[in-house]
C-alpha cells in the first residue's frame, strides 16, 4: 500500500463526506441567516429563536435525503470493500 494510495482513499473519504454533509449544513445557514434577518428587523434578541426552526430544518432534510446519502454511503462503502485486494497489493 503506498502513499499515493492512502491519500487517495482519504480525498475520497473526505469528497464523499462533504457531499453527504452539504445539504444539511447549506440548509442551517439559509434558515439561520432567514432568522436573523427576522430578529433584526424586529428587534427581537432571543438566542433560543434559531435554534427550533434550525433544528426543524435539519430534521426535514434528513429525512427528505436520506435515501440519497445512504446510496452514496452505501456506494461508496461497497466501492472500498471490493477493492481491498487491489489495495493489500
Amino acid at each position: 500500500m503506498s502513499q499515493d494510495l492512502i491519500i487517495q482513499i482519504f480525498r475520497e473519504v473526505i469528497k464523499t463526506g462533504l457531499i453527504v454533509m452539504a445539504p444539511a449544513l447549506l440548509i442551517s445557514i439559509v434558515v439561520g441567516l432567514i432568522v436573523s434577518i427576522f430578529q433584526a428587523a424586529t428587534q427581537i434578541h432571543e438566542m433560543t429563536l434559531v435554534f427550533v426552526p434550525k433544528i426543524l430544518a435539519i430534521a426535514t432534510c434528513m429525512i427528505v435525503l436520506f435515501p440519497w446519502m445512504l446510496n452514496i454511503l452505501v456506494t461508496y462503502t461497497t466501492n472500498l470493500l471490493t477493492n481491498i485486494p487491489v489495495y493489500v497489493r
